[in-house]
């Protein structure tokens, strides 16, 4: 099954408005198997509107349009399809009853504005809309299915989850699809792609494998089209056997399992705390590991340590040390880890401490340097890692180096002690 996305207003072409409708649309229909073969930003123009409508059918069975369906002078969407399609905006009393009752749940009288809003042209189904009050609208007909949907993205978001995802997902004669995302760290694509060497040979039209690099690591898109769920289901699991025996511990887990997701549930079954000190990732870590629910049971708290001063008087790091060695150096990336382990009171603490530039490097401690240390009650040390990008993806990539080095220090963790003994 094939889609044209078509996203409505002047904001998305002047640039105001980043299309996010677009990016999200794209990854839930491909997500599903239905594939995206363009993605249209169109004005709040009529005329533009039509055409790109028009080429759109003779190129999809399925059209997804959001945007435009406000109540305001430039939501020009839904008059743009009943010219263009000759089917006459017809007021749906039901709907208007619902606007009506949106508005007095929230103490207000609906502004007369709102009417246009209950406009459906002639033959299209609308679809209620529980988070807002533009409904959404449904045509299906001989040249395929056109949904229409606003462009709030909580409101496009929940009309797609509940009503067109599940509608598409039972057109008749659609193959078995399946995916897996296998979320990989500290490896980059090229090297990545050299350890998956030969798995062309398990790749086709119906099976296929992509490289999705970011920041905190590589994805990897598998992707299976067969008849039947059970051949998907083989086709799959060969694919995903032959990926896992290569990429080995640079494998953090499947789907949703990101870093910090996996990091806080090994910390859990080893009933084990942690702590945080930064420098040069400013408090990006400690989000990163409160960012999933949950995250109190484990986390105990950070300190960033920016200023030397600091360093010295809140974790305790040698002066003397800091003077001769420099902030940026491996003993003072071990001291932070120590100091805000034993000052909050956590089995295992870590630290980081680099240079994020532009400017503050030297020939010996470039810009991109960084030291991450791990203290724990039995061990400190601490790893240096080059990472030079600009300074918000130098502090993600920071993160992630720190949040893996803590990942494999607790995997080892759970090969040689119970959770009862670590600490």
């Amino acid at each position: 099954m094939k889609a044209v996305l078509l996203t409505i207003g002047d904001e998305l072409l002047a640039g105001t408005t980043v299309n996010t409708n677009a990016a999200w649309l794209g990854a839930e229909l491909t997500g599903r198997g239905i594939t995206v073969v363009r993605i249209e930003a169109v004005g709040d123009d009529p005329e533009a509107i039509c055409r790109a409508l028009r080429r759109a059918r003779a190129e999809a069975e399925v059209v997804i349009v959001c945007g435009g369906l406000g109540p305001t002078h430039d939501d020009r969407t839904r008059e743009a399809l009943a010219d263009c399609l000759g089917r006459p905006l017809q007021l749906r009393p039901e709907l208007l009853a619902q606007i009506e009752a949106h508005f007095r749940r929230r103490g207000r009288a609906m502004p007369e504005r709102n009417r246009v809003q209950a406009l459906v042209p002639e033959g299209f189904e609308p679809i209620p809309n529980p988070v807002g009050t533009a409904p959404g609208l449904w045509l299906e007909d001989e040249a395929g299915i056109v949904a229409v949907l606003p462009g709030v993205p909580h409101e496009l978001q929940t009309l797609m989850r509940e009503v067109v995802l599940p509608r598409l997902a039972q057109r008749p004669g659609r193959p078995a699809i399946l995916h897996r995302m296998l979320i990989t760290t500290g490896i980059g694509e090229s090297d990545l792609q050299q350890r998956l060497a030969g798995v062309e040979s398990l790749l086709d039209e119906h099976t296929r494998l992509a490289y999705l690099p970011g920041p905190y690591g590589v994805r990897l898109r598998l992707t299976v089209e067969a008849p039947t769920a059970e051949a998907a289901r083989e086709r799959l699991a060969a694919l995903e056997s032959f990926i896992l025996e290569r990429i080995g511990e640079r494998f953090v887990g499947f789907d949703e399992e990101t870093l910090e997701v996996v990091v806080g549930r090994l910390l859990r079954e080893l009933g084990a705390t942690v702590a945080v000190a930064e420098s040069c990732t400013g408090g990006h870590l400690a989000d990163c590991i409160t960012s999933v629910s949950g995250a109190s049971t484990y986390f105990r708290g950070g300190v960033v340590a920016y200023d030397n001063a600091v360093k010295v008087e809140v974790l305790g790091v040698d002066s003397e040390v800091l003077a001769r060695e420099g902030a940026v150096s491996e003993i003072v990336a071990i001291q932070m880890a120590q100091g805000v382990r034993e000052r909050l009171g956590a089995q295992v603490a870590l630290s980081t401490t680099g240079i994020a530039g532009p400017t503050g490097g030297t020939p010996d401690k470039p810009v991109g340097t960084v030291w991450i240390g791990l203290a724990d009650a039995h061990s400190a040390f601490a790893r240096c890692y080059y990472l030079p990008d600009e300074r918000r993806r130098f502090k993600q990539r920071a993160t992630a180096a720190a949040l893996d080095l803590l990942r494999l220090h607790l995997l080892q963790q759970k090969v040689t002690k119970t959770a009862s003994q670590y600490g």
